[in-house]
């Protein structure tokens, strides 16, 4: 089979790549080893943030943030997006000086945040524990249902005339003169000028077969959901650290994550683990103290891929043109899809993209004498 664009991996940024460079006339096969979402995009907490992040991301998530806004117009559903504020919390003196520094890199990128002090949060809040000293509350952030967003993108890709092929591990990817040549486990080809690495965890394998290699590890996100409780916890709430955040659905269950489970990404399998689940609900009760006794009834992971310095690898190819990056996302790559998916097919079609990208090079990992040539 032949296309103009190879998009390797079928998350919520691989999906919305083939959703837009369908949209303006590309020729684009998607080959994922699983089912669209099945891993990182659809086993996530559904947070749709901006605060927090590392100000290198914090352009892509304005950019995806207005995309967001417009999910439903794009591709038939929101998601279950809904626009409930993300509250930061700190719970020491050294966590609250962190959230008042985050307050000038928010204001440098026009994203909004209100600090609420020691008083306040508890007038403002007054489910929380004792625990909480301070927060921060951005008002533009939210939350979907990440087992809705990659097959709704998948769904409006495929009616704007894209290929995505489920159940498709690819075995072997080169380059030659005619381009890329893909093969499944099946002996099916596929060959494109253009290839797109959007394999999450996996995307590591494919870089290092064109002599890029990086250190990716897997992350396996530890998550459960409550039995449904009298709703009361509007805002999406975090913590300085990470160690545990948590999020309220208007039916009452409340999802919670924390830690990490297990994973075997050759197989790929993964687990929660019970005493991860159990120390994050221990962080989540002195958090909100009324969540003692709350029964937990589900709990799950998934596989993503996770850098040493926390950014994904988004970009060009430094050995070998016509390939493209986009993987990495170290467990918040979920708000930044829809964006990856504009950005990546700009790239592809225009030679650039409207956002700063030179943080994500995959250059950063290179020793000395990597990455200086193309790969035939």
């Amino acid at each position: 089979m032949k296309a103009d664009v190879l998009v390797l991996g079928g998350g919520g940024a691989g999906c919305s790549a083939a959703l837009h460079l369908a949209q303006r006339g590309a020729r684009v096969v998607l080959l994922e080893r699983g089912l669209v979402g099945g891993q990182a995009s659809g086993v996530n907490y559904g947070g749709v943030r901006q605060q927090g992040r590392h100000p290198a991301e914090l352009p892509i998530a304005r950019r995806s943030r207005e995309i967001w806004g417009r999910m439903k117009a794009l591709v038939g559903t929101d998601a279950e997006f809904t626009v409930t504020g993300h509250l930061k919390l700190a719970r020491n003196e050294a966590e609250e000086a962190d959230l008042v520094a985050y307050l000038d890199t928010a204001k440098e990128y026009r994203l909004p945040l209100r600090f609420i002090g020691r008083n306040s949060i508890h007038r403002e809040y007054p489910w929380l524990g004792p625990a909480v000293v301070a927060g921060s509350f951005a008002p533009e952030d939210g939350a979907a249902n990440p087992r809705l967003l990659a097959p709704a993108l998948a769904r409006a890709a495929r009616e704007a005339g894209a290929v995505l092929l489920e159940n498709t591990k690819v075995v072997s990817q080169t380059r030659d003169v005619d381009g890329f040549l893909l093969v499944s486990e099946a002996g099916d080809e596929f060959r494109a000028p253009v290839l797109l690495n959007m394999a999450g965890f996996w995307g590591g394998a494919v870089a290092e077969a064109f002599g890029e290699p990086v250190p990716v590890s897997p992350l396996s996100p530890n998550m459960m959901v409550t039995e449904p409780v009298p709703y009361f916890i509007e805002p999406n709430l975090g913590v300085v650290g990470g160690n545990v955040y948590l999020r309220q659905i208007p039916r009452g269950n409340i999802i919670v994550g924390g830690g990490d489970g297990e994973s075997d990404p050759a197989t790929p399998w993964s687990r929660p683990l019970a005493e991860v689940s159990i120390e994050a609900m221990g962080h989540a009760v002195r958090l909100v103290p009324s969540l003692a006794g709350v029964q937990v009834i589900r709990s799950w992971t998934g596989i993503d891929g996770e850098m040493p310095d926390r950014i994904p690898v988004i970009g060009p190819s430094g050995t070998t043109p016509g390939l493209f990056h986009a993987f990495g996302f170290s467990g918040h790559g979920f708000q930044l899809g829809p964006a990856i998916g504009a950005i990546m097919t700009e790239l592809v079609l225009d030679g650039r993209a409207d956002v700063p990208l030179e943080a994500f090079a995959i250059s950063r990992f290179a020793g000395p004498g990597d990455g200086g040539g193309a790969k035939a």
